[in-house]
């Protein structure tokens, strides 16, 4: 059996924990090779890989690292199909979308190739009578990332490529469920023209995350999942002394106003839930009907079009599927598990994505689009992020009854609002307490020259990740006061600098 093993200090390192996991193709549910679980041991040996080459690649110029990222970008897209089968392959997403999830990532490559501007600091000329003030942004040492299933490429590009361009080194660890992507980029790195030890991959389970989180040579660690994992990492990495950004869960909202155009909203919450099989965290869980009017229509809309839903492998020959498989056997049961409580506990299933049989793939793990209406903020399916392809549609009378809807949710990551009104929209981005938000966009992800991030119990820790709050999290500022008399000084000095 094939296995994935670490990179570290720039090679392919075997393990000795005698600890392996399977990795699943979830399209047919057969094992298609093994993940080694990483000793705590051998988690401290790529963090000392990290530690030893951490002050040359401090000291190498931006310019150079942003070449280096260049020829990483350049890689990235000459391999992007091999890099798309192999995601489509252990995560299940159809094709197309591990080619989004690349480009995605990509764009934050691209974002960080300009570092030489991003980490330009402050200076400010005459403070006090011959005294000048400049700042420098300065790496923090060696970091960490720990990323989910759903994203095995996108989410660590969301994190390395920043970090090392800022000066840093960096220890990834992946899911375990999907963990070659990481990888084969290290290897494209290298390739670059990356140094040895400057990223490593270690992959494991808890075990290996306490190290990251535990070990005083670790500065700073990224971490997208759940959300009470993400208490956890956030609340432990802190108190060992570490900066730490914690993205949780979602259960993201889309308000339906009464205006709206139907068809852009119904076609876009296709997208929006169904897309990746839900398994993601920008996904749209919920639609907010405003009145019942536009609730009936709306589902009139939605219900022949998740009966449609095209669901099988990823990667197909001819005409690609609209959906995947979920993850794992566990994950579809889970999911299953949220549809049979929603209809227990009185929600109308309008389509019901249970017992789905692919025809060839009888033993992947499939769930068919399911749509609920008439579901209340009481309900499991309602409160709980169920992360699979099940859309939930609540009625509300009005607009503040919606935005009341949205605001009291536990959750804060994303939301859309879909109307013809302006006003309507300006005042739902000022109101609503969510992070990232669309007006008549249902996917709200900002680009990577923005940071990604939401609200409430979404994150954990004060700075998102790329983008400008990404460059602030993997540096830190120093400020230099500095003055050059030209005569020396005469008696002790006791006032401030400034005040003269």
């Amino acid at each position: 059996m094939e296995q994935v093993l670490n990179f570290i200090d720039g090679q392919i390192t075997e393990s000795h924990s005698g600890r392996t996991a399977p990795v699943y193709n979830p399209a047919t549910g057969e094992q298609s090779r093994e993940v080694v679980l990483s000793s705590a041991d051998e988690v401290r040996g790529a963090i000392a890989a990290a530690q030893k080459a951490f002050p040359r690649w401090a000291g190498t110029s931006p310019l150079r690292r942003a070449r280096i990222l260049f020829k990483f970008k350049a890689l990235l897209e000459e391999n992007m199909d091999e890099l798309a089968r192999l995601i489509s392959n252990e995560h299940g997403k159809v094709y197309s979308d591990a080619v989004g999830e690349l480009t995605r990532g990509l764009e934050v490559v691209e974002f960080a190739c300009g570092i030489p501007h991003l980490l330009k600091g402050e200076h400010s000329l005459n403070v006090g009578t011959g005294v000048d003030s400049h700042s420098l942004m300065q790496p923090l040492g060696v970091c960490a990332g720990i990323s989910p299933f759903n994203f095995p490429a996108m989410v660590p590009m969301w994190m390395f490529p920043v970090s090392i361009a800022c000066g840093n080194t960096f220890v990834m660890k992946p899911s375990e469920k999907d963990p070659s992507a990481s990888v084969r980029l290290a290897q494209l790195l290298k390739e670059a023209g990356l140094p040895d030890g400057v990223f490593n991959v270690v992959h494991g389970d808890k075990e290996a995350v306490d190290v990251l989180l535990t070990d005083y040579r670790i500065q700073a660690v990224s971490f997208v999942g759940s959300t009470p994992i993400a208490e956890y990492i956030y609340s432990t990495a802190s108190s060992h002394g570490k900066r730490c950004q914690a993205l949780g869960g979602a259960k993201n909202h889309a308000v339906i106003m009464p205006d709206a155009d139907l068809d852009l909203a119904a076609n876009a919450l296709m997208g929006a839930a169904f897309g990746a099989a839900g398994e993601r965290c920008m996904a749209i869980s919920v639609a907010v009907a405003v009145g019942d009017e536009v609730a009936d229509r709306l589902i009139a809309k939605l219900k022949p079009q998740v009966e449609a839903l095209r669901v099988g492998p990823g990667v197909v020959e001819g005409q690609e599927n609209d959906m995947g498989p979920l993850v794992s056997a566990v994950h579809r049961d889970k999911v299953v598990g949220y549809i049979d409580q929603g209809e227990a506990e009185g929600a109308e299933l309008v389509v019901d994505g249970r017992g789905l049989r692919v025809a060839g793939h009888e033993a992947g793990y499939f769930v068919g689009g399911t749509l609920f209406d008439r579901v209340t903020p009481e309900m499991t399916i309602y409160k709980e992020e169920i992360f699979g392809p099940v859309l939930a549609v609540v009625r509300v009378p009005d607009y503040a009854s919606a935005l009341e809807l949205v605001n009291s949710h536990e959750y804060g990551n994303g939301t859309a609002i879909f109307t013809r009104d302006g006003h309507a929209g300006r005042q739902f981005s000022q109101d609503v307490l969510a992070g990232m938000v669309g007006v008549n966009v249902p996917i709200p992800v900002p680009m990577a020259f923005h940071s990604f991030g939401g609200w409430k119990r979404s994150i954990f820790g004060p700075l998102n990740v790329h983008g400008p709050d990404g460059v602030r999290f993997y540096t830190r500022m120093k400020t230099v006061t500095s003055r050059w008399p030209s005569e020396p000084q005469q008696g002790a000095e006791f006032s401030m600098p400034t005040m003269k």
